[in-house]
């Protein structure tokens, strides 16, 4: 499919956040799926990948994570300087604030004459655990995690009881877990941590371990891996063909 883009800012609980849409250019309703960044927000390689997912049928929405602490547009590098920054944003910025972000999304696509109300999330990163944190409401019907970090570590800030990993029983939707085996950010034992709680909570889901390092889907850098990247579009596309295009 030929796809279409434009940017919509929409207002949020803590400030005007930019979406930047992805959707296909031919006529009619197509199911959402929000689309989580890095830290670094909206790079060139975080959009290739959102229009990569638009392609094949769907609106793909990429928030700016850290829209309160940052001006409209930030990008930030792939170098030292934006990873300590992006980090700052990281441990600054609430879970309560990425709920009321995913929240005010939910409000505004719902009432898109191009969005069918059927909502999806994807994300890698920090954005795997933002999709992760995402699938907690309830108008999330599927969604599909990259190597999500700090969900087993519990740091990012937010209210006593309220980290994501607690709040793995409010999921109701599917699950798809995908990790990289050589990944610094999540250890072995932070994976079986994770596994185990979704075990114990009796979640559906799907679960990825690939010989990857972390940010293989990345297409710039030295940890890219293509063939991997491609294998996990394909099984995000299928997924979400299965769970959102439904009557």
């Amino acid at each position: 499919m030929i796809i279409q883009r434009h940017d919509q800012d929409i207002n949020t609980p803590t400030g005007v956040m930019r979406c930047t849409v992805y959707r296909p250019e031919a006529e009619g309703r197509f199911p959402c799926i929000f689309f989580y960044s890095e830290i670094f927000q909206q790079t060139a390689p975080i959009a290739r990948s959102a229009a990569i997912m638009a392609g094949h049928g769907f609106v793909v929405i990429v928030p700016e994570v850290f829209h309160e602490l940052n001006p409209i547009g930030t990008v930030l590098g792939y170098d030292d300087a934006g990873k300590d920054k992006g980090n700052a944003d990281k441990f600054t910025k609430t879970l309560e604030a990425h709920d009321s972000d995913t929240v005010a999304m939910i409000g505004y696509f719902d009432q898109e004459e191009y969005c069918t109300g059927q909502f999806g999330a994807m994300g890698v990163c920090l954005g795997g655990h933002l999709a992760y944190r995402a699938a907690l409401n309830p108008c999330i019907q599927s969604t599909f995690c990259l190597y999500a970090t700090d969900i087993h570590s519990n740091t990012i800030p937010c209210e006593e009881g309220n980290d994501s990993f607690t709040r793995t029983e409010d999921i109701q939707g599917e699950l798809v877990m995908v990790w990289g085996k050589q990944d610094p950010h999540v250890s072995t034992e932070g994976r079986q941590k994770i596994y185990q709680q979704l075990i114990d909570t009796d979640r559906l889901f799907t679960w990825h371990e690939f010989n990857g390092q972390h940010a293989f889907m990345r297409d710039e850098g030295d940890r890219y891996d293509p063939a991997l990247a491609l294998e996990c579009y394909n099984k995000a596309v299928a997924f979400f063909q299965r769970t959102l295009h439904k009557a």
